[in-house]
């Protein structure tokens, strides 16, 4: 059963723009903190960006100030918006949820993945 689908993923070049979204299910988004990860092929996944259920926030330190995400509650949905983008930025972007993710635990949820590359 796929709980998490995600979206938004593409090709852009450096210095540009893309917004992934990731669709929840209503019991998943509404009792899980929920976040983004992104791997390189190997490389361990690298957790991006979170947002608990209260609105609290964390980012890796390479995307502060470029990555921004948001949830809507309404539509059970997280976005991860990405400006300013830089070639290491380039992975496979993946929607997760689950508890104590700020503290490094593993996501209970993961989605599928969506490709993000930033070319030059």
């Amino acid at each position: 059963q796929v709980h998490l689908v995600e979206s938004g993923g593409g090709l852009v070049q450096a210095g540009g723009s893309l917004r992934l979204s990731c669709v929840s299910s209503e019991s998943i988004f509404s009792g899980n903190t929920m976040a983004w990860y992104r791997q390189v092929p190997g490389n361990q996944r690298e957790f991006v960006a979170g947002i608990s259920t209260a609105g609290d926030l964390k980012y890796v330190d390479s995307v502060k100030g470029r990555f921004t995400i948001s949830r809507d509650n309404t539509k059970k949905t997280v976005y991860l918006q990405m400006n300013s983008l830089k070639l290491e930025d380039t992975a496979v972007y993946y929607c997760a949820a689950g508890n104590n993710l700020f503290v490094g635990a593993v996501p209970t949820y993961w989605g599928q993945g969506t490709q993000v590359t930033v070319a030059s």
